[in-house]
């Protein structure tokens, strides 16, 4: 039977190729995809251009992107869907916005007191309901290895999160996954960070302590270990790990433990 969503995405593929050399320079650049099979390699190309295609990059002054750099976004971008099927998982907004630097952003939050505090906080990235992505370009140039930070990656898992609503550390989940299973593992693990910051707020977590912030925030920063430093998150919360595996249906350690297995450059200095 004809599909016109088949036939456009055939159509954006014929129109905009990448080339051979140009795909192979952009895995260079992305240490975190080594060990994938070919025809995950293969989705993920195709995927990042349809992904180009589709959102619109603005480019703030100070900020210049050749097609490598805009592949390098991309490519992180779509690899978290690497296995969650043909859905529109990045409904919800058609724009990336790129800073050269970290920006100011006004910030609220209501006390439990009922009082409400506005600030200007300095960030990395944002990502709004049914609004842009907002990213500072010096934030992700440093992604893309196995490095435990991942600045696409963490917007990008908000915009997942927000699938449901508000982010709240709840994305939409796949039929064969529980909520109760998936708030038990969460929630232990966040309240296991926030008291080991309690006790001392200068403490050297597992795990970025901003995670801590909220469960928001907790989603996020785990789904970035989840997929460039696995091996610290699947030690430090197991049960989180688990969780994600199930929901973005991949498994990274895995990968990560056969490329450390063969080459000892892959190795985590562990906390």
């Amino acid at each position: 039977m004809w599909s016109f969503s088949a036939w456009r995405r055939r159509r954006t593929l014929a129109r905009y190729p990448i080339s051979e050399s140009l795909w192979q320079q952009v895995r260079q650049r992305l240490p975190m995809l080594d060990g994938i099979e070919a025809r995950e390699d293969r989705w993920l190309r195709e995927a990042s251009v349809l992904f180009l295609h589709a959102k619109h990059l603005t480019l703030l002054p100070g900020v210049e992107l050749d097609d490598e750099q805009r592949l390098f976004l991309a490519v992180q971008a779509q690899l978290p869907l690497l296995h969650l099927g043909e859905h529109d998982w990045y409904p919800g907004f058609h724009e990336l916005i790129l800073y050269p630097d970290d920006f100011q952003s006004p910030q609220r939050h209501r006390d439990g007191s009922g009082v409400e505090h506005v600030w200007n906080g300095e960030h990395s990235g944002e990502a709004w309901q049914q609004g842009p992505v907002i990213m500072a370009w010096p934030g992700v140039l440093a992604g893309g290895g196995w490095e435990a930070y991942n600045l696409v990656i963490h917007e990008l898992a908000h915009k997942l999160d927000m699938l449901n609503g508000d982010a709240n550390g709840l994305p939409p989940l796949h039929s064969d996954m529980h909520i109760g299973d998936w708030a038990a593992a969460m929630q232990q693990a966040y309240d296991d960070l926030n008291r080991q910051l309690d006790a001392n707020p200068e403490a050297d977590t597992a795990i970025d302590p901003y995670a801590a912030e909220n469960p928001a925030e907790f989603f996020a920063v785990t789904s970035e270990y989840f997929f460039s430093a696995p091996d610290l998150l699947a030690q430090a919360y197991p049960e989180v790990y688990r969780q994600l595996a199930l929901f973005y249906r991949q498994n990274p350690l895995t990968r990560l433990q056969q490329l450390q297995a063969e080459h000892s450059e892959y190795q985590h200095d562990q906390p």
